[in-house]
């Protein structure tokens, strides 16, 4: 299994961060949500757009989504015929009221609609996928992927939230694990983490987990990451590192 961070930043453009993205790929394609830029970063991989037909959305703010009609245009215009749109509840009347706005898309594809509850489990585009709920603004889920039928490895994402205990130990096992850590220490922020909040909760959690990618970088943090990760190192001793806009991993 590849990830590709095709987005890592935040609802603040900076010019060097695109919106939040992620493509997975396994013997199929997943695009884990799809903020603006992001279409652009795809298009820069081999898949491209033409070649991932389903979206997981972790939830419905606007620098995770707002890519998603431009998707569908794209692969209207590209010749193809479908994409598959899973996410939290709501997700059905937020790609219908897109297609409300945007009339004329109205069955240009054949889109199939999945709203996924916390705390379940399902399969999508190849993977077998579980879920928590986070503690966001939102309603927003993290997720945890294993290839369809593997015992491994396992990729996990924390989508937008707070730092919690649960949600590192939903990610006990993973071989890569990504988590928002928004904001330096210097902001006082809700929702989101700053490094020594995610340290602390790194450090509390019974968990084991391979290499963790920050993202969801907020402009506040440019010119501060060494800084960043000497916080979290005061409290955690794994290994961690700051996710990059086109940067493929290896999850193994």
């Amino acid at each position: 299994m590849k990830l590709t961070f095709l987005g890592t930043g935040s609802a603040m453009p900076t010019g060097e961060r695109v919106q939040t993205g992620l493509l997975l790929s396994g013997d199929d394609r997943l695009l884990v949500d799809c903020g603006s830029g992001v279409l652009h970063s795809l298009t820069r991989t081999e898949t491209g757009y033409e070649g991932v037909d389903t979206l997981l959305l972790t939830h419905h703010h606007l620098d995770h989504i707002s890519d998603l009609p431009v998707l569908m245009k794209a692969r209207w215009l590209a010749g193809e015929e479908s994409l598959t749109v899973a996410g939290p509840p709501g997700t059905r009347d937020l790609v219908e009221g897109l297609l409300d706005v945007h009339e004329y898309m109205q069955d240009r594809l054949a889109l199939t609609i999945r709203e996924i509850e916390p705390d379940s489990e399902f399969s999508l585009a190849g993977f077998d996928v579980s879920t928590l709920e986070t503690r966001h603004s939102m309603q927003c889920l993290a997720y945890r992927f294993t290839p369809v039928g593997a015992d491994g490895p396992t990729f996990a994402f924390s989508g937008d939230s707070e730092a919690f205990t649960e949600l590192i130990e939903f990610a006990d096992g993973a071989a890569v694990f990504v988590h928002d850590c928004s904001f330096p220490d210097a902001v006082d922020v809700s929702n989101h983490p700053t490094p020594t909040t995610l340290g602390e909760t790194l450090a509390a959690a019974d968990a084991e987990i391979g290499p963790l990618y920050l993202t969801h970088l907020y402009p506040h943090t440019e010119g501060n990451h060494e800084a960043m990760l000497d916080s979290l190192d005061e409290h955690y001793d794994g290994d961690v590192r700051f996710a990059e806009d086109g940067l493929t991993i290896d999850v193994s």
